[in-house]
């Protein structure tokens, strides 16, 4: 067994001893020096001494995206400065990002979860690892390429875009696993037949490493039958860890949750109570070892469940169900949250367009297409094309600055989007489920 994946394995009390003794830990420890915390188990009237059960942890608060935003950049630090080594942020809806403190100690842990994904998924210090996913605040890029060090591999960082190189570099190197979007290998597919290149005849590929956006089953199956690999799916969110909070075996349909780092719940999004396994709900998390920003129940938003039963894998660690949708209006876009309100505050930066917007969404056979029609003012209406075009360039760079993104901007005419008294349709999402 590799000594990576040896907790996989951890019988079940034992880890439940586990998990409890590192809450009792880290409860004090976040009351005493995250003060929204405190206050808020305050408000409730829990103490860190009533956390006497697992089910206990239940007494405690909730912690969510807002409250990052609400705290920027440092409110929900727990470690001293001097013992912080990494950033990493995801967008926030007004241009301020997320920001999330990790000591080294922190660092390691989340590269030991997508170190022992890639364990699991059959990955050996044998493979050349190209790393597609964007470096950077972005945890993805950098959470996989540690994760493939960290296992011995050797590792190819990319980084994402400039396909038709990404693809000579696979073939001239012998690439043998890809990490990136599901979205992006079907682009890179696309191109690589384009320019004459078969993945399963001139490359060495056998494995993808797919998160940071959803996808489907009916997409796995398509991107190894074009291709050979053996598609795998990696989860996780900035706030947690990044990706390797969980990933699948080869038996389960769902991803194991790493238990003995990241505690697992399933709530009611409505009532907030706690759920059995076994039904669907919230997916909320606590960070049992995280020490720069630790999360205590954090609500993921994402909806899946708990599956009840052992694996054939013989791993202990639950298994949650893929997610599929969402308990509030984000939209993940080439693997990049997208709130309707970022798109808002993006278009309040320019006076000649009027905040009536629709954010329709579709999709290729390889790539998501994410455009925008925007209202212009009547004045503006009436302007050369050459200021429209100006408006329309202002407009786009706006949304590149908050969101990161480039969506096809469509000014139209005042009045021609539809109106509403109750909540306003933003979003059309024709995207394949």
């Amino acid at each position: 067994m590799n000594p990576i994946s040896k907790p996989d394995y951890m019988p079940i009390p034992e880890l439940r001893k586990m998990q409890l003794e590192k809450l009792q830990k880290l409860i004090p420890y976040e009351y005493e020096r995250v003060p929204l915390f405190r206050r808020r188990c305050d408000e409730k009237g829990v103490k860190p001494r009533d956390l006497v059960t697992l089910a206990d942890l239940a007494k405690f608060p909730f912690m969510k995206k807002t409250d990052l935003r609400d705290e920027y950049p440092y409110g929900l630090t727990a470690a001293p400065m001097s013992e912080i080594n990494r950033f990493h942020c995801s967008s926030g809806t007004t241009g301020k990002p997320i920001c999330i403190p990790q000591t080294a100690e922190d660092v390691a842990i989340w590269t030991e979860g997508v170190a022992r994904c890639m364990a699991m998924y059959g990955i050996t210090r044998d493979d050349i690892v190209q790393v597609s996913y964007g470096y950077g605040l972005f945890t993805g890029g950098l959470g996989a390429h540690y994760g493939a060090e960290k296992l011995g591999c050797a590792v190819l960082p990319t980084g994402a875009g400039n396909t038709e190189k990404q693809i000579m570099l696979m073939k001239d190197l012998g690439t043998t696993v890809i990490c990136c979007t599901p979205s992006y290998f079907l682009h890179l597919a696309t191109v690589a037949e384009k320019i004459g290149v078969d993945f399963r005849r001139d490359t060495k590929l056998r494995h993808g490493v797919f998160g940071a956006e959803p996808w489907t089953d009916e997409i796995r199956e398509r991107i190894e039958q074009m291709s050979g690999i053996k598609a795998h799916d990696i989860y996780g969110l900035t706030e947690i860890a990044g990706p390797g909070v969980a990933g699948n075996c080869p038996y389960c349909h769902g991803l194991h949750v790493w238990e003995d780092h990241f505690y697992p719940e399933i709530i009611d999004p409505d009532t907030l109570e706690v759920l059995p396994d076994g039904e669907e709900g919230e997916l909320v998390f606590t960070t049992l070892d995280r020490v720069g920003t630790p999360m205590v129940r954090y609500r993921t938003r994402d909806l899946s469940r708990l599956q009840v039963g052992e694996c054939k894998c013989g791993r202990t660690m639950r298994v949650m169900d893929r997610v599929h949708a969402r308990s509030d209006d984000m939209l993940i876009i080439h693997g990049v949250n997208v709130f309707p309100s970022q798109i808002e505050a993006c278009l309040m930066k320019v006076p000649e367009v009027a905040p009536h917007y629709m954010i329709e969404l579709s999709s290729t056979d390889t790539m998501d297409r994410f455009e925008i029609k925007v209202e212009v003012t009547a004045d503006t209406m009436s302007d050369s094309m050459s200021k429209m075009e100006a408006v329309r360039k202002r407009v786009a760079a706006s949304i590149k600055e908050i969101v990161g993104l480039s969506p096809k901007i469509m000014l139209v005419a005042p009045g021609s989007l539809p109106r509403s008294e109750g909540k306003i349709k933003r979003v059309i999402d024709n995207r394949r489920k």
